[in-house]
């Protein structure tokens, strides 16, 4: 039987970080939405790094689904398996859909709660407080970022930050990670270049590195890329829509290769452009607009359509500095720091969730 008229459309959202949490926020008085994440809270995932050395900040950065989300039904269970019609969750539940999008990213963390991850990031400043020297383990982004952040709240900490690839921030031009290392080295952090750290090695606080280095540390932390979460999808109707990398194949208009009411949207597509939280949120607003306009039986012809982005980072250097590029142009120090280092784009992420940004 058809559907009564103005009967809102079931849509389903699976996973709730950033692209996922803004699609929802954005549907929610649209349609008759479900968000299924494993987690109960959505985390500004790129200010992770000033939470662990500032516990007081990562109140605004982890917020329960339900505090942005109050015409959501929210299941907090992983999704286990989806067809063209259904999705199931490892909880044994069955969602029903009339419209699918897939927000997974990457491997979420092991907090099921907000006072479980607020908890393990005071743990991480305990950690750090307590220790007289800490080693990171990477050298793209969130590395740089978590070395920047500690050798600025902790000035007389004793920082590794060691790296196998043969320059820092790999994922955009040399400058940016000439600038990085410079600022990095300036504040007397020792930066290891061109080898590795096998952590599970390290006795009594030493750790030593494929170059034979002997590296002392009272503690460590791992910064490295994750693989796309989408491994549970090979064994669902999208096991066809993954590219050798694992990525969900999408059209200009985020909508999943052989499929017409399957979106994804996020870090788990196949769009050439560097993976980002304000590109995430890009998508989930095109897809959200789209959904809206097919909601109310707009046709193809009337969907936006998304060009991948230009290549553009900017990475904090602790609250005050920061590196950016854009396009040739490569810029360090207090201009950099001031479009992002201070908050984080925490409050302007907040608020865009329609919350208070001061989180009180």
């Amino acid at each position: 039987m058809e559907k009564l008229l103005g009967e809102k459309k079931r849509v389903a959202v699976v996973g709730g970080g950033v692209a996922g949490a803004v699609l929802a926020k954005n549907l929610q008085d649209h349609a008759d939405l479900y968000l299924i994440d494993p987690k109960e809270y959505f985390e500004i995932a790129w200010a992770a790094m000033r939470a662990a050395v500032e516990p007081s900040f990562a109140e605004r950065t982890v917020i329960n689904h339900s505090e942005y989300l109050p015409k959501t039904h929210i299941i907090t269970s992983a999704a286990t398996h989806i067809t063209e019609s259904e999705v199931t969750t490892a909880q044994g539940g069955v969602v029903g859909f009339d419209y699918l999008v897939i927000a997974t990213g990457h491997p979420g963390p092991p907090e099921f709660t907000r006072s479980e991850k607020l908890r393990q990031y005071q743990a991480e400043y305990d950690r750090i407080k307590a220790a007289k020297s800490v080693l990171v383990v990477g050298g793209g982004p969130s590395g740089v970022e978590l070395a920047a952040e500690i050798i600025f709240a902790f000035p007389d900490k004793k920082v590794t930050l060691v790296h196998k690839g043969p320059r820092l921030l790999e994922f955009v031009g040399e400058k940016a990670g000439k600038k990085a290392l410079n600022w990095l080295t300036s504040k007397k952090v020792e930066v290891i270049l061109g080898q590795s750290v096998n952590l599970d090695s390290g006795s009594n606080g030493v750790y030593e590195t494929s170059g034979g280095e002997r590296i002392h540390a009272d503690c460590h932390f791992l910064c490295i890329g994750q693989p796309s979460a989408s491994s549970w999808l090979k064994e669902t109707c999208l096991s066809n829509s993954l590219d050798a990398r694992g990525r969900l194949m999408v059209d200009n208009k985020f909508k999943v290769k052989g499929h017409d009411n399957i979106f994804a949207i996020g870090d788990i597509t196949d769009i050439p452009e560097l993976k980002q939280g304000y590109l995430a949120q890009g998508h989930a607003a095109i897809v959200a607009k789209n959904l809206k306009l097919l909601m109310k039986g707009q046709s193809e012809s009337k969907l936006s359509t998304y060009k991948p982005a230009s290549p553009f980072a900017l990475v904090s250097l602790g609250k005050k500095e920061g590196v950016a590029q854009m396009m040739c142009l490569t810029l360090s120090g207090r201009v950099p720091g001031m479009i992002k280092s201070g908050d984080l784009f925490v409050g302007m992420t907040r608020k865009n969730l329609g919350l208070k940004s001061d989180a009180k």
